[in-house]
């Protein structure tokens, strides 16, 4: 890689880092290609860029940013995960491929202007992405007026069953 290239890949990595909502890193050491080009398809399924990174490259390109306090996680191999839409997703998928692929390892990340350790990233993984917000919200919207709806038509339902028994009970007399 000659000069201009480095030049370039820097700041490709700076640009993308920097519209990034979250990113984490995490090392494939010991998984075959194959495993990864999967890795990579569930990566693309849920809109997140997972790439290999030189750490030289990585350290110049988060200089002078918020994300500079992570430096210290680009040792060895690294591939780092990011979204520009949702912080959460690249933290799931990982945990996600983690569980089945013991050799895979999350090394932590950043969200926020925070370091996140591998345990702050399995923690970020349990929270609700942007879409499971959105279904609540949604669910929360729909349930009042659904409640209003029942309840005014639990008015004439119940009076409806107290003629019914009313007029039981004077059939029986």
């Amino acid at each position: 890689m000659n000069r201009a290239q480095k030049e370039a890949e820097v700041a490709s990595i700076r640009s993308d880092l920097e519209e990034a909502k979250s990113v984490i890193l995490a090392s494939h050491v010991g998984i075959d290609v194959n495993t990864v080009n999967e890795l990579r398809s569930a990566f693309r399924a849920q809109n997140v860029t997972y790439r290999v990174v030189k750490n030289t490259l990585a350290k110049i390109a988060i200089q002078g940013t918020d994300k500079e306090v992570m430096a210290d996680l680009f040792t060895g191999p690294v591939a780092i995960a990011y979204s520009t839409e949702d912080a959460v997703s690249p933290a799931k998928v990982m945990k996600e491929f983690a569980k089945d692929h013991k050799a895979y390892e999350m090394r932590g990340g950043f969200l926020d202007g925070e370091v996140l350790d591998a345990e702050g990233v399995k923690a970020l993984a349990e929270m609700p992405t942007k879409d499971e917000l959105r279904a609540k919200v949604l669910s929360l919207f729909q349930a009042v007026p659904t409640k209003f709806v029942r309840t005014l038509n639990a008015a004439p339902t119940t009076f409806v069953q107290v003629l019914q028994a009313r007029q039981k009970d004077l059939e029986s007399a």
